[in-house]
């Protein structure tokens, strides 16, 4: 599937996004009810707050202008490994699932749980590409990515 990917890389970077911002907003459109109604529970507050802590940590690190929602790397890109980057490859993906998961938490369990799932999947796939990308891009990235984990520190 990778080297699929790989053969058709811009169109294949084009679907995983489309693919990552329909999942998400399905998940704010089926929150959207409980948040409206206030019954935002403990577990979606601090999902939200650590994806808030995590987003502005990142953003810190690799500013704006470095970012790209493709997986392509910009041309003018730099490797960014430190602050959140030392710990993991993809901090802003982490910081996606975690503000997913708040969301999934306000849905229906089966629903919730199939929409977040999907999600880790498609953004599982993106950072595959990704990361091939860096490596053609970036001397240093293959050495990089040996010493971090993708998206949850020591775990995955």
């Amino acid at each position: 599937m990778i080297s699929l990917l790989l053969t058709h890389r811009h169109r294949a970077g084009q679907m995983l996004v489309l693919l990552q911002f329909g999942l998400l907003l399905w998940l704010a459109w089926a929150a959207a009810p409980a948040l409206m109604q206030g019954n935002a529970t403990l577990v979606c507050v601090l999902l939200g707050s650590l994806s808030a802590l995590l987003g502005g940590w990142t953003l810190a690190y690799n500013r704006l202008g470095n970012f790209n929602i493709h997986p392509a790397p910009k041309a003018h890109g730099q490797l960014v490994t430190g602050g959140p980057y030392r710990l993991i490859r993809h901090p802003m993906y982490s910081t996606v699932l975690l503000a997913a998961a708040a969301m999934a938490v306000l849905t229906s369990p089966m629903a919730g749980g199939l929409a977040w799932c999907s999600l880790v999947g498609v953004l599982a796939v993106k950072a595959t590409l990704e990361e091939h990308w860096l490596c053609e891009h970036h001397a240093g990235y293959a050495a990089y990515s040996q010493h971090t984990r993708r998206f949850v520190p020591w775990l995955f």
